[in-house]
């Protein structure tokens, strides 16, 4: 049965998109576009960059702490401000236009083709694996792999899904967080079964962990705790939303921080931490040792479906970001069009789909996740950092939340993201100039759009 189109009209915070997402689809977007493939294999990575035990759990701990500032934030934000586009809109609201516009200019040149790419290769690999096919065998007629062109696949397919209604994407969504989420409690309950055996085996290596490299390991494990902003982006479509988005943000990356610490502790209980650089998917290698090799076609398969999710609710949350700027004359005017029957920013999700096939038929796994990891710091930060300008320039804001212990928690916030990225700038400087200069590459084009407006 077809959704009843949207109303053209606004409602009273401005949204034209009709409010048909509920607290648990909202929680469902937020931990469904978190948990990914990075806990299943970011370990193995921060494990080769933090060489002893207590430095180890202290980033992954401080990683869980960072993430719930972000979310504690921004989660005032969004019940203040509830519109389509998320940090968008909070950077517009207390910075200005341009800002917002870079932000935006980010989103649709690295920052969401990149994740799309990614998450749809990643998913696509698995899926080869589980069937014991090689997707990176190369096609006859086209010059792409298997792999790829499943990828360009399931791109295609989730775009379909989340045009065709919110409803739908949601269901979606919610059917694969729940999928993750049962296959991560058990990959624990197997660990904690296991791990009186095991007691002893991750003893601290003793190495020397520099500062550089320990901001390096939290950019890692800060990618694998990415999507705690992501409730945000779909502000506008959530009922009820001052109620409703304080707890999606609270309780979905609270519920993220408690899976991945007690997947972490059970990772270091059965593999020591001198053997995860050797681990690259950490997870399977776990289930191996649990419950044999039937563990690692477990693994692969739950790889194959997380990612799948994550694809999904990206594909959820970052259109929005390109209909936000549509709506404000940032971008072209037929992208912030709505769906006659569906009531979806359509316009917005097919140009997503574009660039991420184009990304995926262009570039491989390691230069699209590099293509994220620097981009979308800067921005977090200046998201964060509109709560101490909104409450001294809007003081009438409705407020129905309120950050808990103003301004450490914001504060605690951006430290970690200044520190964060002075580490990723010392140690890939290559990385992080190229980020930089996408970014500056934005002004002349923010001018450019003005004028041609």
């Amino acid at each position: 049965m077809a959704e009843p189109a949207a109303d053209p009209a606004a409602d009273h915070w401005g949204e034209r998109l009709p409010r048909r997402l509920g607290l648990w689809s909202t929680v469902a977007v937020l931990v469904g576009s978190t948990i990914g493939s990075g806990i299943f294999r970011t370990p193995a990575v921060v494990a080769e960059r933090v060489d002893d035990l207590g430095l180890f759990a202290l980033a992954w701990g401080l990683g869980a702490l960072v993430a719930l500032a972000g979310a504690l934030t921004l989660a005032e934000l969004a019940a203040a401000i509830p519109r389509t586009g998320g940090i968008y809109v909070y950077i517009r609201e207390a910075f200005g236009r341009l800002p917002a516009f870079l932000f935006g200019w980010c989103e649709l040149l690295i920052l969401r083709p990149s994740s799309y790419g990614a998450l749809a290769i990643t998913s696509s690999e698995y899926l080869w694996r589980v069937l014991e096919r090689d997707g990176s065998a190369e096609l006859t007629l086209l010059p792409l792999s298997r792999a790829q062109l499943t990828a360009a696949a399931m791109i295609v397919v989730v775009a379909a899904i989340n045009a065709r209604g919110v409803r739908l994407g949601a269901l979606v969504q919610n059917l694969s967080t729940i999928f993750k989420v049962a296959a991560i409690l058990a990959l624990i309950v197997l660990g904690v079964a296991y791990m009186p055996t095991a007691a002893g085996e991750g003893a601290a290596s003793g190495g020397a962990t520099t500062p550089a490299t320990f901001g390096l390991a939290m950019v890692s494990i800060l990618w694998a705790y990415d999507g705690w902003s992501d409730a945000g982006f779909v502000s506008g479509e959530v009922r009820d939303p001052q109620r409703s988005l304080p707890r999606a943000f609270i309780l979905g990356t609270v519920g993220v921080v408690l899976l991945y610490l007690a997947v972490i502790a059970v990772y270091v209980s059965v593999i020591p931490l001198a053997e995860m650089p050797g681990s690259p998917l950490i997870a399977a290698d776990v289930a191996v040792r649990l419950i044999g090799p039937v563990g690692a076609v477990a693994v692969a398969a739950a790889v194959m479906v997380s990612t799948f999710g994550t694809l999904n609710g990206t594909m959820m949350t970052g259109p929005r970001v390109f209909y936000a700027m549509a709506e404000d004359g940032l971008f072209f005017r037929r992208i912030a069009a709505i769906h006659p029957r569906y009531g979806t920013p359509s316009a917005a999700i097919v140009l997503s789909a574009i660039l991420g096939v184009i990304f995926v038929a262009s570039r491989s796994f390691a230069e699209l996740a590099d293509g994220f990891v620097v981009g979308i710091w800067p921005f977090y930060a200046l998201a964060v950092a509109a709560v101490f300008v909104l409450r001294r320039r809007r003081p009438e804001l409705v407020r129905p939340y309120r950050v808990l212990a103003y301004p450490l928690v914001p504060l605690l916030f951006l430290l970690a993201s200044i520190y964060l990225l002075g580490s990723y700038a010392i140690t890939q400087p290559g990385t992080f100039a190229v980020n930089l200069a996408v970014i500056a590459a934005g002004v002349p084009v923010y001018l450019l759009w003005l004028r041609r407006a």
